[in-house]
């Protein structure tokens, strides 16, 4: 009967360890989202999250096994309850290590590398920003180049009018905050947060005439991180996807 009740409070702090630790990994985004501590302190406890799951799974796993022998239903539900909890959250943190490892280490991504479009109003914003707005030039287009060679101009055969107003009207379909729109020069700044943990990346779109069609070139830069972990790019894809 004591080896029932200690299985079972094995089982209920393994699933206490499962919950605490997946609401940390909530907070860690939420928290940078506030402001309530910087992006780096938030990346450290996403990871300490992962770290403390992954010693949660280990407790599980024994709960798991001595219910089986010991047979207390409860307490096996309760541990199969932690395991799934603890695993979502190590799948997650997985996923974005293999994304991080699998991307190069760059966070401004540009359908034009050769004369990348610039901002402008949108540079009162970045002044704290510790990401330059200056593009890296050769070094970083190579990179580009080699890890999404989709990332290219997208041509249209409408005129550029009907472009600018396509481009508007999709970045403001996707949640963009629309900084500057200038129709008769066909530029377009905006800003973009990501999901979880907001951060805040900045928009550029020229739309130019290109014989009897128009040019679509877009810019997507991180504020904060090395590495975007290829946000910028998905961004640019959804875009222009939406447009055609």
């Amino acid at each position: 009967m004591q080896d029932r009740n200690n299985i079972l409070v094995m089982a209920q702090l393994g699933l206490f360890l499962a919950i605490f630790f997946v609401l940390t990994a909530i907070l860690s985004g939420l928290g940078t989202r506030w402001s309530l501590w910087n992006f780096r302190a938030g990346l450290n406890i996403f990871r300490w999250s992962a770290y403390g799951e992954t010693a949660t799974v280990l407790l599980l796993i024994i709960s798991c096994v001595a219910a089986l022998f010991k047979c207390p239903q409860n307490a096996l539900t309760i541990s199969v309850i932690g395991l799934l909890i603890s695993v979502t959250v190590i799948g997650i943190a997985m996923k974005w290590l293999y994304t991080a490892k699998s991307v190069p280490a760059i966070h401004d991504i540009t359908t034009d590398t050769e004369n990348p479009p610039k901002f402008d109003l949108i540079l009162n914003l970045r002044k704290d920003a510790l990401n330059s707005s200056e593009y890296g030039g050769p070094e970083i287009s190579s990179q580009q180049e080699k890890a999404y060679p989709d990332i290219k101009p997208a041509l249209f055969e409408v005129t550029p009018e009907s472009a600018y107003k396509l481009c508007l009207k999709t970045a403001e379909e996707m949640g963009w905050d629309i900084i500057s729109a200038k129709a008769d020069k066909g530029f377009i700044e905006a800003t973009d947060r990501t999901f979880w943990f907001g951060f805040k990346d900045d928009i550029v779109i020229r739309v130019t005439p290109a014989d009897k069609s128009s040019r679509i070139d877009l810019r997507s830069v991180s504020r904060v991180g090395r590495s975007d972990v290829g946000t910028n790019a998905k961004r640019i894809r959804k875009f222009l996807k939406k447009i055609e």
